[in-house]
């Protein structure tokens, strides 16, 4: 298993210095910045990102930077302030968010996700209930599968609990296996990715109906005609060899099963989550 992991990262790694040295010659002029959520801890959030966008700017002859906070609250802020291009996020799905002008251009090309309520394997714990009155760990505020969705069922359920925020879903993860959360709330690809990096076993408590996984959007304020390059790269990515081998790569690091290629989209498989903001409680708008 670590000596898997090892491999996959000196694959990532090095895709990542030839990646950017095609990302060097994409064309001059400004650059975007590129912000996605944090799904994993910054350094695999990087690592997994870097050699995509190095080949995205090289393919589109558009320049686009990384830029990623500390959080996953961070990144979102980064959006919401308008200091961001595009994006990779589920977070800019509510009436107030619309307005901003992100639209989606593409998705992940994955099976949906779902929210879900999970222990170890060895927890005492079998069901929601006796998770009144314990910490129960959530990856952040603005994390919408991995909190207001499992967040929100609990509190349907007038089961109320001690929210502990860890920063992304690997860092909630390694404070449940440690002890200092009984359960986590999170988002069903990454727990199984996490748990299959790491070597862990744990019993899934409750699961939500699915949703599409994250889409790419870009600012309405990006010119038409970089936009259309930027997604034409993405979608393109795996269907050209070296684009496909740096999915691949990318998709191993982080535990994801196949290619993980992008589609395109026009935004309209992400209905559910409009739908959630139409009854959810006020504190989770």
């Amino acid at each position: 298993m670590k000596q898997r992991r090892r491999l996959a990262w000196q694959v990532l790694g090095a895709m990542a210095l030839a990646s950017f040295a095609l990302g060097s010659s994409a064309q001059g002029g400004r650059t975007y910045t590129f912000a996605p959520v944090n799904q994993y801890g910054i350094n695999l959030t990087a690592a997994y990102w870097n050699p995509i966008i190095s080949y995205v700017s090289a393919k589109s002859g558009v320049n686009l930077s990384l830029k990623i906070g500390r959080t996953s609250a961070d990144t979102t802020s980064y959006v919401l302030t308008q200091e961001v291009d595009f994006a990779f996020t589920n977070h800019l799905f509510s009436p107030e968010r619309d307005k901003l002008g992100f639209r989606v251009f593409g998705r992940r090309d994955t099976p949906p996700v779902l929210g879900q309520i999970v222990v170890p394997a060895d927890s005492p714990i079998t069901g929601l209930a006796q998770l009144a009155n314990q910490d129960v760990g959530f990856p952040g505020p603005e994390a919408f599968v991995s909190y207001k969705i499992p967040y929100a069922h609990l509190l349907s359920k007038n089961i109320g609990v001690n929210v502990v925020f860890g920063g992304n879903m690997d860092a909630a993860l390694t404070q449940m296996f440690s002890g200092k959360v009984k359960a986590v709330g999170g988002n069903s690809q990454l727990i199984a990715g996490y748990a299959a990096r790491e070597g862990r076993k744990y019993r899934i408590l409750w699961t939500s109906e699915p949703y599409p996984d994250l889409p790419l959007m870009a600012s309405a304020r990006v010119p038409e005609a970089d936009r259309k390059a930027v997604a034409a790269a993405f979608v393109g990515m795996a269907a050209d060899p070296k684009g496909r081998e740096i999915l691949q790569a990318a998709s191993r690091s982080v535990g994801i099963d196949g290619v993980g290629a992008f589609v395109a989209s026009d935004g309209s498989e992400y209905a559910p989550y409009r739908r959630f903001y139409e009854a959810a409680p006020a504190q989770l708008r």
